[in-house]
């Protein structure tokens, strides 16, 4: 029996309907090389979502800054002009002053600490925040400690940091946290930062490991210290807009695999550490430890001075976790 057209129509409809659901792309951007964990995790992360979805969802992803750099991806989530990005944490500070207790010096002693408490309640209460600004926060990946390099010698002491110019990210805690280690710190963003080191602009920077190699930065650099100042996280981050374009379905599908790419991330971020400092080495950089008592009770009034600024629960909450090993 031949279909009425009207039938016609609504099979055409509904095809039509099911073709536009199949058609969701998504772009999630990151300043990182292609090289980095995070690219790494991010486009097997797009790829299971794409397979578990039945390609209704479809990441796509653009490391290097393609899409702009972190500020940029911030405020277009917000209001909708971007989709989705990998963003170390303390970039949403711009958005959320009390994210920027994730940027407090010496604050953990492991990562695994610090992964209990961003699985945990300092993880949920910031999550809030961000959905306060219509961004939901769907997992916590690692950008690690944070540790020093430059061209003038060894930092072995605070005193060895005085009066070296450094690039810091731009924000108000990290330049309040070298400033109190006797640097002359000044932000940048991270997509000019090879040049600015190539070029002499800066003596030095801080970051993790991986993005140290990754970034070439032993072409520029002759000296890393592992002052390990700060461990990061970063945030797998949609705009709240995006979301809710997805149903209810897919969506508990990709926060599944949010959480479980969160912990391939971190593997991966674990075994670049204990690889790096061997590449580094190989690669001409003269690597020294550092004894971070004395750093830690330099940065002691950065702690005091935010106190107000990220509010006595955040401040507890993490004081719990940093005694909860």
């Amino acid at each position: 029996m031949k279909p009425t057209p009207l039938a016609l129509f609504s099979l055409i409809g509904i095809s039509t309907f099911c073709s536009n659901v199949q058609a969701l792309d998504i772009k999630l951007g990151h300043v990182l090389a292609p090289t980095h964990n995070w690219h790494v995790s991010a486009e097997g992360f797009a790829h299971d979502v794409r397979e578990a979805t039945d390609q209704r969802v479809n990441f796509q992803v653009f490391p290097s800054g393609q899409l702009g750099n972190e500020t940029r991806l911030i405020e277009g989530m917000q209001i909708g002009s971007m989709d989705a990005g990998v963003i170390g944490c303390g970039s949403f500070q711009s958005l959320e002053p009390k994210f920027g207790i994730v940027e407090l010096p010496y604050s953990w002693e492991s990562r695994e600490a610090a992964y209990a408490a961003y699985d945990g309640e300092l993880g949920s209460i910031l999550e809030e925040l961000a959905e306060n600004k219509s961004i939901k926060v769907l997992s916590w990946w690692e950008n690690g400690f944070r540790h020093v390099t430059n061209n003038r010698g060894p930092i072995e002491s605070p005193h060895d940091l005085e009066g070296l110019k450094i690039r810091v990210t731009p924000d108000r805690m990290r330049l309040n946290t070298f400033e109190a280690l006797g640097a002359n710190p000044a932000p940048l963003s991270f997509g000019e930062l090879y040049s600015a080191l190539q070029q002499g602009v800066f003596d030095a920077q801080e970051n993790p490991l991986s993005i140290i190699h990754s970034s070439s930065f032993y072409e520029v650099q002759d000296y890393i210290s592992l002052t390990g100042h700060v461990w990061a996280p970063a945030c797998l981050a949609i705009a709240g807009p995006t979301w809710n374009k997805i149903n209810a379905d897919d969506q508990a599908v990709i926060q599944a695999l949010a959480d479980e790419w969160r912990d391939k991330q971190r593997a991966m971020a674990q075994e670049d550490d204990k690889n790096m400092l061997e590449m580094l080495a190989a690669e001409g950089m003269q690597i020294n430890e550092v004894d971070t008592a004395s750093f830690n009770e330099r940065v002691q009034g950065v702690w005091n001075d935010y106190s107000d600024v990220f509010g006595e629960e955040l401040m507890e909450t993490v004081r719990q976790y940093q005694t909860a090993e």
